[in-house]
């Protein structure tokens, strides 16, 4: 096993739920629970800007107009925050439509999933929104990442799918077969591959641009994986929001498995941070920072 040291650091609010590496070398993190947007330079004091207490910020991405981006899954908006603290609002057409996932395109836009309304929306830095519908209903379209083939991947939570959307709005959707249950987090690998976890079924999964679909069972079935980032390393990581671990996953299916120091963490979000360690968002109340001798 790697040497791997995890250390933990409170931050002000409540529900640290995601994070990412801004264009400032900070990191940035949303406070689902208190409603707010943090800013953390590793080594210095966390900052916080505060938002509607009961917005429910969850997911936040870095946008290609130097500003981090963010939904906000209660008040139903997209939110955009400047690295000096100014915060403006989208309200996308479909009222009610939940977004939750929300990454950088290929073609300079942000794309985010609507939740509630089986949408994939698309904004542009100056405020042009478009929407397309998905097949089904109730799917539950949930975390989005740009992929290696110009298009966005997702996961579709409650239809046991991953799916594609191209720039030019085509969908195609490629059901999971077992053991894969309720796909949540997905990235890009170092692999050319989309990587994703199944918290139902304590699986990580790799898909190839082509749909084909591999499953990695966790040691641990009750694990709840949560996401998962490209490590920097060549590994996959990812945090277990059930097991109250971090763990990684080499391409070739090599599992590690970390506790963290806290009992009871609830393990989110986790990201490459500006210092090349892995830093991942705990709802207790802090944000951890795992050191990896890989």
């Amino acid at each position: 096993m790697t040497s791997t040291t995890i250390d933990q650091f409170a931050v002000p609010g409540s529900g640290p739920y995601a994070l990412t590496t801004g264009p400032d070398g900070a990191l940035w993190f949303t406070l689902t629970g208190s409603g707010g947007i943090g800013r953390l330079v590793p080594g210095e004091r966390p900052t916080v800007h505060q938002l509607e207490p009961a917005s429910g910020p969850t997911i936040i991405t870095c946008g290609p107009d130097d500003a981090l981006w963010f939904t906000e899954y209660r008040s139903h908006r997209i939110g955009r925050v400047t690295t000096d603290g100014a915060v403006t609002h989208v309200v996308p057409p479909t009222p009610e439509c939940g977004p939750f996932g929300i990454a950088t395109g290929p073609d300079g836009a942000l794309w985010f999933t609507e939740t509630t309304t089986d949408r994939i929306g698309r904004l542009t830095p100056d405020g042009d929104i478009d929407e397309f519908a998905l097949p089904g209903s109730g799917a539950f379209p949930s975390a989005i990442t740009a992929g290696p083939d110009d298009g966005m991947w997702f996961t579709l939570n409650q239809a046991n799918a991953v799916g594609r959307i191209g720039m030019d709005g085509s969908v195609a959707v490629h059901p999971l077969p077992p053991p894969f249950s309720a796909p949540v987090g997905i990235t890009a690998g170092p692999d050319g591959a989309l990587w994703f976890v199944a918290i139902a079924s304590g699986h990580i999964g790799r898909i190839t641009t082509g749909g084909e679909a591999t499953a990695f069972a966790l040691p641990d079935p009750a694990a709840r994986p949560h996401a998962i980032t490209s490590g920097g390393d060549g590994a996959l990581w990812f945090t277990e929001w059930g097991g109250n671990r971090i763990g990684s996953l080499t391409p070739d299916g090599r599992i590690e498995a970390h506790d963290l120091p806290t009992p009871g963490s609830e393990p989110h979000g986790i990201t490459l941070g500006p210092d090349g360690a892995l830093w991942a968002a705990l709802e207790i109340g802090s944000l951890a920072r795992i050191a990896s001798g890989r």
